[in-house]
């Protein structure tokens, strides 16, 4: 969901945005919960398909945003180098964590989007000014 929301939000500039998981079901399309949201919000997901994270695909990166600490020291033990262009989703909001909302219901999706929204626009914000 975040990697769709920051697309639509920053559409108009040359950033290109792409997820990738730490425990990624490789090749799965989006869940159905979350597809079902971002099809309300006007995003198409239709083409998402879930792919694991690895050191090469972390060195291509300019920033990582992450869902929550674990995430963040997670990636700096798989790619150390990347210290400094690792950051929280919610970094804006005092490195608020993101609950993974897999496997729960279309209620805690809902939740979950409404935090991604509130902080992926912050960082649109400050890239858009970068």
């Amino acid at each position: 969901m975040a990697e769709y929301r920051l697309r639509s939000e920053l559409a108009d500039s040359e950033y290109t945005i792409e997820s990738a998981g730490l425990g990624a079901l490789v090749g799965r399309p989006i869940d159905p919960s979350a597809g079902e949201i971002m099809s309300s919000a006007g995003i198409d997901v239709s083409s998402h398909r879930a792919r694991q994270l690895t050191p090469e695909l972390l060195r291509s990166f300019d920033i990582a945003l992450v869902m929550e600490s674990g995430h963040e020291k997670a990636l700096l033990e798989m790619a150390p180098l990347a210290r400094g262009r690792v950051f929280q989703l919610g970094k804006w909001e005092n490195d608020r964590p993101i609950v993974d909302p897999y496997r729960r219901s279309k209620e805690f999706f809902e939740h979950t989007y409404k935090i991604i929204e509130q902080d992926v626009v912050r960082w649109a914000d400050f890239l858009a000014r970068q």
